[in-house]
């Protein structure tokens, strides 16, 4: 019952927290320079002044900024997003349509990245000052200070020029036409590269994390104790260091999945990933404010939605752990 409670009260404050996104997402685009029916009339090469009217009253960019907003956050409340300016085509359509390319780039980056940086952690914690515990160190500050869309132009010249093992663009390849289980494995494929480029930076983070929290509780009383009845080292690391000393690499995940999203736009900016950060810089380029919105709303409740099951998670991690407001 306590659970429940907290669950609908946590819920609550994202509902709040979510208006406030809204409102302040909107009050910054009206006070972007520039006008959308210029653009408007730019792609339809030129209207006169009674089509600019038309336009501005078809789309309410006539009324009032509040009376926009207004009208805007009712059409929210009923799931309604607007329609796009450019794609003329409502934007929760769009959204939906370009969502799951991105979780899934994001998801599978998170994934590598922390099974891949915890793994290393560990493995470097054995010997802090071995070999292999430098090389970690070292390769970490490297993958640490390389921003994503210099990593992907990287991973572009090395596994499509020198060495062409993967595809860097697109998600599928169009000439394809087998079953879904090849259509999978194609996925897959062109999935590599942009999922690597976007985990980089992360799994070196998550890496120095470990290693430092693993250290830590390797110090600890009841490891002592645990290696004092005989117990193997991996039943040592496997089951009693590693779920505490994982807590601090899954707070950091869920601090930093906004941070990975909007990484995203980079990587699919690099790769023509067809995801909300292709859709986001098309969107943004050409002013299209609904799709724009639209794609902000999207990842605030992405983001909040990633906080509550972190939250979640600790517990089953560690029972200890009471969820709080």
């Amino acid at each position: 019952m306590q659970l429940l409670k907290t669950l609908l009260r946590r819920i609550f404050n994202a509902a709040i927290l979510i208006l406030a996104v809204v409102v302040l997402n909107f009050l910054l685009i009206q006070l972007a320079p520039g006008d959308v029916v210029d653009v408007i009339a730019g792609e339809m090469g030129g209207i006169t002044l009674e089509d600019r009217a038309q336009i501005a009253a078809t789309y309410g960019l006539d009324k009032p900024i509040l009376t926009q907003l207004g009208v805007y956050l009712g059409k929210v409340v009923t799931g309604d997003l607007g329609y796009s300016f450019y794609f003329n085509t409502p934007v929760t359509k769009l959204i939906f349509a370009r969502l799951w390319p991105t979780l899934l780039l994001v998801m599978t980056a998170l994934i590598f990245a922390i099974v891949g940086g915890t793994l290393l952690g560990v493995l470097a914690s054995r010997n802090p000052e071995g070999i292999f515990s430098s090389i970690v160190t070292i390769l970490a500050l490297v993958g640490y200070s390389m921003p994503v869309f210099w990593s992907g132009l990287m991973l572009v010249i090395l596994f499509a020029s020198i060495f062409p093992i993967f595809p860097v663009s697109d998600m599928r390849d169009i000439l394809y036409r087998g079953g879904p289980v090849g259509a999978a494995v194609d996925v897959a494929h062109h999935l590599v590269l942009p999922a690597l480029s976007l985990a980089i930076i992360y799994l070196a983070q998550y890496s120095r994390i470990s290693r430092a929290s693993m250290l830590e509780v390797l110090g600890s009383d009841y490891i002592r104790t645990a290696r004092s009845k005989g117990l193997t080292e991996s039943v040592v690391i496997g089951k009693h260091a590693l779920r505490n000393a994982i807590l601090p690499v899954v707070t950091i995940a869920g601090l930093q999945f906004g941070g990975m999203l909007s990484g995203a736009v980079l990587v699919e900016s690099v790769f023509n990933w067809p995801g909300l950060g292709t859709l986001a810089f098309d969107s943004i380029l050409r002013r299209d404010f609904p799709t724009v919105l639209g794609i902000l709303l999207m990842s605030s409740v992405i983001v909040i939605i990633a906080n509550l099951l972190t939250d979640l998670l600790y517990q089953v991690i560690d029972p200890r752990i009471e969820l709080k407001s």
